[in-house]
């Protein structure tokens, strides 16, 4: 049965990707009532799970069960839900199962617009490899002939959130997003991500910065954080303003 609330998809890399650069946004549709599905392609296991690889005596099916149990936590803190594929990590690989559950999630849940990573990372390729495959998904879950359960999608909206390096990673700062009203609930959610405690104020200030740009491109002074996505495909409107 296809779901009759008005659903966003959030595809992340690893078990913290969404908390980072898109718990602004996913907290404040949140509020506003839409479902939030947040689709783990991996739990980060190898590559950004350094806090937990310094404990004694550590191994890879610990580690995936403290960042399933960290990502959890901060989905439900943002109100969400939130799906782990556990499709290898460092690297990241998807297997055509994975791309046919992820093509049956787009044609199930109908989402009115999409978030995933930007389609180029030097600094960690599973980011972009994460891109190509939402993308991809998106595309076949839109063709009639592609054998997946559910109605063939129109064209749902994508925004690339922000990596960690946007200078070194071509990203365009297009759209500025007004998270103000709920980033207290982004900084808790960041915040039950124990493992990786050095993002907590790198995200914080980034933030900030995000916040200042769109005060000073719109004249909205109230606003004090925001978060920064970039646009694949044309903005389609009937007006310029």
């Amino acid at each position: 049965m296809e779901n009759s609330t008005k659903t966003i998809l959030v595809v992340s890399a690893h078990a913290a990707d969404f908390v980072w650069r898109a718990g602004g946004a996913i907290a404040l549709y949140a509020s506003r009532g839409y479902k939030v599905r947040i689709l783990c392609l991996s739990y980060g296991e190898r590559g950004e799970s350094q806090g937990a690889w310094k404990q004694p005596g550590m191994t890879i099916e610990r580690v995936k069960e403290i960042r399933r149990a960290e990502s959890t936590r901060a989905a439900e803190i943002l109100g969400a839900e939130v799906r782990f594929f556990d499709a290898g990590d460092y690297p990241l690989q998807a297997s055509e199962e994975t791309i046919q559950e992820m093509v049956t999630e787009f044609r199930l849940n109908q989402p009115e617009f999409v978030l995933t990573h930007a389609p180029l990372d030097p600094h960690n390729y599973d980011h972009p490899e994460a891109s190509s495959i939402t993308m991809r998904s998106r595309v076949y879950a839109q063709a009639l002939g592609y054998p997946a359960p559910g109605k063939a999608i129109g064209a749902p909206p994508v925004f690339f959130f922000e990596p960690n390096q946007p200078e070194q990673c071509a990203f365009q700062p297009q759209v500025l997003l007004d998270i103000t009203p709920v980033f207290d609930t982004k900084r808790k959610a960041m915040e039950s991500m124990e493992t990786q405690v050095h993002l907590w104020e790198y995200y914080t200030d980034l933030s900030k910065r995000r916040g200042s740009q769109a005060v000073r491109n719109s004249n909205r002074k109230g606003i004090k954080y925001a978060e920064a996505f970039q646009r694949p495909y044309p903005q389609v409107t009937e007006e310029l303003a």
